[in-house]
């Protein structure tokens, strides 16, 4: 008879419990305040779904949903390739490629709450050099008062931010890649796209699953940079799902907030789990095509 011996999750217990503290615990309460009218900890009113209605019923939610996601959408098709081209153009670096990853590493570590400050002031079209040379070849940039310069920002700033960790992740793939591979590939003549397509693409897929789930995430809950630069401005063109839920814990309504909270996390679990059951059938798909 076969005996299971299940001490082996007493070492996980700690990380359970972290989890449980500092994960399930806040989400649970946070969920409890949702059907609540909060003033203070003390006066908390019962009604019910009244916040949830007043979510789903405004047109301003559904506004703020699109952009959020259509600016996720900008983000990884911009990314995504530009992080790939990058990472293979690095295996071919040579000695330069540790200090160039490094170099690409550096804008991860800035904070958060420097950057916007960081690329207003390169905009800036009396001080900055960026916005002192498009003044000079006569392209007007008004981030304020034009919603298409605004998003244009937006995104390069966060290209910026967040490239590198899309080039240091598909590296790390590609350098894992045996290569008797490539040696293969060059017996029978494969062109460089072919390479690409069949062998590097393949064996890159795990890492890349991971940069864009990372990614989405990152852009989907954008705030800090989005707010400074504009306040989700002009016309809330660049008001995000992140914005609005800041201004209601800005506005101390708590219990609107919670709701709204709820919402979010919500649509972030749909839409990893979406991403995870693709991942998953499309892993399978490679397993049946492979027999």
């Amino acid at each position: 008879m076969r005996v299971y011996n299940n001490r082996g999750w007493l070492l996980v217990a700690p990380a359970g419990l972290i989890i449980f503290c500092i994960g399930i615990v806040p989400l649970v309460t946070i969920f409890n305040y949702s059907f609540f009218d909060i003033f203070i900890l003390k006066q908390a009113y019962w009604v019910g779904t009244q916040w949830y209605e007043e979510i789903f019923g405004s047109s301003r939610f559904g506004l703020s949903l699109a952009r959020s996601l259509l600016f996720s959408a900008i983000v990884l098709s911009v990314q995504i390739p530009l992080g790939i081209a990058l990472a293979l153009l690095l295996q071919r670096a040579g000695r330069l490629r540790t200090g160039m990853l490094m170099l690409f590493a550096v804008p991860l570590v800035v904070p958060w709450n420097m950057i916007p400050v960081l690329w207003l002031s390169l905009v800036d079209a009396h001080t900055g050099p960026v916005g002192r040379a498009l003044a000079w070849l006569g392209a007007g940039f008004d981030y304020k008062f034009n919603a298409l310069h605004t998003w244009t920002l937006i995104v390069v700033m966060d290209t910026w931010h967040w490239l590198g960790l899309v080039i240091i992740l598909t590296y790390a793939g590609l350098s894992g890649i045996p290569g008797p591979y490539y040696q293969a590939a060059a017996i029978d003549g494969a062109s460089r796209w072919a390479v690409f397509r069949y062998i590097e693409l393949p064996k890159i897929g795990g890492v890349l699953s991971i940069a864009l789930l990372l990614r989405f995430v990152d852009s989907f809950m954008i705030y800090t940079e989005a707010f400074t630069i504009n306040a989700g401005g002009p016309n809330n063109a660049t008001t995000f799902l992140s914005l609005d839920l800041g201004e209601d814990i800005k506005a101390y309504n708590y219990g609107s907030a919670a709701a709204r909270s709820i919402v979010y996390f919500l649509i972030i679990l749909t839409i990893a789990w979406a991403f995870r059951t693709a991942t998953e059938r499309r892993r399978a798909f490679s397993g049946e095509v492979r027999a």
